[in-house]
């Protein structure tokens, strides 16, 4: 894990995607933008304080945490890691939260391309730091341009998107600005996606905004060796 956040750091830093002077920087950026490029109101940074919930040792699981956890490792092959870790303290909870998560990721009626661009747009709001390190290296990865990254990390509305990008963008920014969307936002996303890839897009912004909320209520720490790629939004 620790290797594999070191090199993400040089792809981030080669994409212009780490803010100089890690933890000085410049100013703070302005939130993300609407598609008419009015500002979404701000969200706090991630707080990375105590751990509030670590590691609970194996000899102190309780049997439904112990089989939860075991369930996590048969189906992801990894044992427990990030949200899953204080996720355990509600063990069936949190199977439910994997099997969720399984369909977003991997079966969702959308392409991996437009699906990490709104899991990093929801990562990007709450400056959640440990969605984003994972997610925006995947987004690269499924192709999503580094220019397209760069400007969502700032807090912008990128410039250059394909009509698809563009309509997820904005569905995402008006949906977190207003907790639904147009009849002309809904209109375009069922005509590009059909109804099943609008309540996919709806539940990963969702899904992944859960998550931020668990991770930054417990302050869950990012993995070893990892540094920060957000600054935070003005308060």
């Amino acid at each position: 894990m620790k290797k594999r956040w070191g090199v993400l750091i040089v792809l981030f830093s080669l994409a212009g995607l780490v803010p100089a002077a890690m933890g000085r920087g410049p100013a703070p950026l302005p939130g993300p933008q609407n598609a008419q490029g009015s500002q979404v109101a701000p969200t706090s940074e991630s707080v990375i304080g105590h751990d509030r919930m670590p590691e609970i040792p194996v000899e102190k699981m309780t049997d439904e945490q112990k089989k939860a956890a075991e369930h996590l490792l048969k189906g992801r092959g990894t044992p427990l890691f990030g949200p899953y870790i204080a996720l355990l303290r509600s063990p069936d909870l949190m199977v439910r939260v994997q099997a969720m998560g399984d369909y977003l990721r991997f079966k969702p009626a959308l392409p991996p391309k437009l699906r990490e661009l709104a899991i990093i747009y929801t990562a990007r709001v709450m400056t959640q730091q440990y969605e984003w390190g994972g997610h925006s290296a995947n987004a690269l990865q499924e192709g999503l341009s580094p220019e397209i990254v760069k400007a969502i990390s700032e807090g912008r509305r990128p410039a250059r998107m394909t009509d698809e990008e563009a309509l997820v963008y904005d569905f995402c920014a008006e949906l977190h600005r207003t907790y639904g969307v147009s009849d002309a936002t809904y209109a375009r996303a069922v005509s590009a996606f059909g109804e099943q890839g609008v309540v996919d897009l709806v539940s990963l912004h969702g899904y992944y905004t859960m998550i931020g909320m668990v991770l930054n209520v417990a302050h869950t720490p990012m993995p070893k060796g990892s540094v920060p790629l957000l600054r935070p939004f003005p308060q």
